[in-house]
């Protein structure tokens, strides 16, 4: 939730997919903007492992219409594909250490009871999750490469245990000598273990800006407290040092960000390994130690630093690309590295380094050749000041049309969470819209991570009231723009941002002239008390920060667009997947039901194949499609308008 995880998976994680709207060829040439079918043929392309041989990578890719694993050759650049699903995302997490054997993880339309997967180079293929019930992460290979972990709710939904599975050869079989290494009775969570696999860091959530983080020595079976604190302190184990002897973990003691820090194991003295401006994410070291790889969150983007642990000296690379470096992947040789880079105006692509000749190669080109980068709209950092004087980032996008002397409309983008954030990363919805004449500020309200714990912690039991509030001071920065048409200004979002386009409209009825919300909480009662069991473990957590749905009722009842709905007034869209496991259909349903009620327009589309966030190509396509179509009617109209 509003942790950082690197092994295991973080809750409450809402992406926005690569969606988009669709026009005929006339049309495009009628108002010089891009159709659909352009916009979706930009690849989005993630993950990178290595072949044992490091003569290959494998990434994942939405090519054939959802995303399956492929092969890039290092030497020729051929990319293959090595997975042919149609129906359920594949994500590759990687090569067995020996042999061409692949292992995959994906769920079933959506429903997030995501199983582990073995394939062979014959297309075989072996489940080692044995509960169809049971949801499991991947959680890496141990350092010697003769096993890897994962977590299963398999005992009891309500919390993750862990798991190790020796690596038998292809001739001998798939898996063999499953064995549990760590039985979770309790909530405590698996985070880092330590090389030899003595030692498991775990946390304990206390709220979603408070934890407590324990040493389990495996071999003693004793768990020990390390981070006794009265005030919210996060803490986030990354990695164990090769000798085992410390644990480096992220904390905010003493602090408004994120930082580095060690803990003896043998002492117990703790020291301060590094600090930044900004949140440090994640940091680990490469397989021999060589590197330390450490990501900034720096103000809505991504800054990577790759320290050399023997010099002391920050790695530099020639002719790095510009914008947000994520998923640096380092072989176990250390000789080569690969990352991802993107910006507002650019997808991701993967790049190859090599450590030994200095040179840097891009692996994959996924921009549509047909869309001219130049079109595409660069996001510009800015700030304004709320009700109460707090500062609020945001990201503005101005569409290349607009001027004073031609007034566009505007959107409010609101991210999903609560705690997350809308960085500076390739949208291919928010381009469309703009390439559209659509002008979009992404607000990073209040309780978004990324700017400190003070800003962080400012929503807390205030949802749906004071950042709602920094939603709708955004109007003024708006207002206060020549090219924007400051009485056609909409607002959207997914999952909690979709939450908050319903709240707006509820709550702030006069506000904003039109709504997309995307799987958006509508009754806060019922999503409380029936959040995914796989949760259990975060439920306090999340009821703290949210509200208790026994003890709080009142307040949530209060806070629920659906109980209001008789005070929304202007039209919206409602988009959902029939498989959400964290924002229910019963929750679309009913509020365009109770809107519809009051004779207020509005428009549902249903995907029976999706969950929380939608993965097929075509699904984004029909999704943006019918977004913007109702924006042209509700919002654009006979949009631009030239000024007066």
């Amino acid at each position: 939730m509003k942790n950082n995880h690197l092994i295991f998976t973080c809750l409450l994680l809402l992406l926005f997919s690569c969606n988009t709207a669709t026009e005929t060829k006339e049309e495009k040439e009628e108002v010089g903007a891009y159709t659909i079918e352009q916009f979706m043929d930009v690849e989005a392309i993630n993950g990178s492992s290595f072949s044992p041989d490091e003569s290959k990578v494998m990434i994942n890719s939405n090519v054939s219409g959802i995303f399956n694993a492929y092969e890039i050759n290092l030497a020729t650049g051929e990319k293959k594909q090595v997975t042919n699903s149609e129906d359920d995302a594949i994500f590759s997490q990687g090569y067995f250490p020996e042999d061409e054997r692949f292992l995959f993880t994906s769920d079933n339309g959506g429903d997030e009871i995501t199983h582990i997967y073995i394939e062979g180079p014959d297309g075989s293929r072996q489940d080692i999750i044995q509960d169809s019930t049971a949801k499991a992460s991947f959680g890496g290979w141990n350092h010697d490469r003769t096993h890897f972990y994962y977590v299963s709710n398999s005992r009891d939904p309500q919390y993750f245990d862990m798991y190790q599975v020796n690596v038998a050869s292809e001739a001998e079989g798939n898996i063999s000598n499953e064995k549990l290494v760590y039985k979770n009775e309790n909530g405590f969570n698996p985070q880092s273990i330590s090389r030899d696999g003595r030692y498991i860091a775990l946390v304990e959530s206390i709220t979603t800006s408070n934890q407590n983080m324990y040493l389990l020595d495996t071999e003693t079976g004793e768990r020990k407290l390390l981070t006794p604190h009265e005030e919210a302190i996060q803490y986030s184990p990354q990695y164990f040092s090769p000798d085992g002897t410390q644990l480096i973990y992220l904390t905010n003691e003493d602090d408004e960000f994120m930082y580095l820090k060690t803990y003896d194991i043998a002492s117990g003295e703790t020291e301060v390994l590094q600090k930044e401006d900004w949140d440090i994410w994640y940091s680990y070291l490469s397989h021999n130690g060589t590197y330390r790889v450490t990501a900034v969150n720096a103000d809505s983007r991504t800054e990577i630093q790759i320290l050399n642990t023997g010099t002391g000296e920050l790695v530099e690379i020639r002719d790095l690309p510009e914008g947000d470096i994520t998923s640096v992947n380092i072989s176990d040789s250390e000789r080569l590295m690969t990352f991802y880079a993107s910006s507002s105006k650019s997808p991701n692509n993967l790049y190859l380094y090599n450590f030994e000749t200095g040179d840097l190669r891009k692996l994959t080109d996924t921009m549509n050749d047909e869309i001219n980068p130049d079109d595409l709209v660069k996001g510009e950092v800015i700030r304004y000041k709320s009700f109460d004087g707090m500062e609020i980032p945001a990201l503005l996008y101005k569409p290349k049309m607009a001027s004073a002397d031609t007034k566009v409309p505007a959107l409010l983008w609101i991210h999903g969470g609560p705690g997350g954030q809308t960085r500076l990363n390739y949208s291919a919805g928010m381009q469309y819209l703009l390439n559209h004449g659509y002008a979009i500020l992404a607000v990073n309200n209040r309780g978004s991570s990324g700017y400190g714990k003070t800003f962080y912690q400012a929503d807390d039991q205030k949802h749906g009231d004071e950042d709602l509030r920094d939603c709708v001071e955004s109007k003024k920065y708006l207002a206060s723009l020549d090219y924007i048409d400051s009485e056609k200004i909409g607002i959207m979002g997914g999952s909690y941002g979709g939450y908050m386009v319903m709240a707006a409209l509820a709550f702030q009825p006069e506000e904003f002239d039109v709504g997309v919300n995307l799987f958006g909480v509508t009754n806060w009662l019922r999503t409380l008390k029936s959040i995914p069991p796989w949760w259990g473990s975060f439920k306090d957590a999340l009821y703290k920060e949210m509200g208790d749905p026994y003890a709080d009722s009142v307040k949530l009842y209060n806070k629920s667009p659906l109980f209001h709905a008789d005070q929304i007034t202007k039209p919206f869209i409602v988009l959902q997947g029939s498989n959400d496991p964290r924002v229910l259909k019963v929750e679309s349903d009913e509020i365009v039901e109770a809107a519809r009620e009051n004779g207020v327009p509005v428009e549902y589309v249903l995907f029976e194949d999706e969950g929380h966030g939608f993965v097929k190509k075509e699904n984004n396509i029909e999704s943006f499609q019918k977004i913007l179509q109702f924006l042209d009617e509700y919002l654009k109209k006979e949009q631009p308008v030239a000024a007066e």
